[in-house]
């Protein structure tokens, strides 16, 4: 768990990758709505095409499924105020 940040559930990223996660996510929710699911996710998926290149995926809710392929020591899964977030980059076939 990152101190004051939210709830790490599954991850595989470097910490330093971590923070940028949920700090994006937390500037998000400053700037969006927390029923706006999908800007918030956008703007995260936006960032870290940004900074780390293309190919991310991000899901905002609070109730979702998935089952995905992703390169490795890209994935996080957390828990931020009512929300969970899934940012990954996907995998090259």
């Amino acid at each position: 768990m990152l101190e004051g940040k939210g709830v790490v559930k599954e991850t595989d990223m470097p910490m330093k990758m971590q923070i940028q996660a949920m700090d994006s996510a937390s500037e998000a929710l400053d700037l969006y709505d927390v029923c706006d699911c999908i800007s918030i996710a956008s703007h995260i998926k936006k960032e870290f095409d940004n900074i780390y290149g293309g190919g991310w995926q991000c899901v905002v809710g609070s109730n979702f499924g998935c089952f995905f392929t992703h390169s490795h020591g890209t994935f996080i899964y957390f828990a931020l105020e009512s929300l969970n977030f899934l940012i990954f980059k996907a995998a090259s076939a």
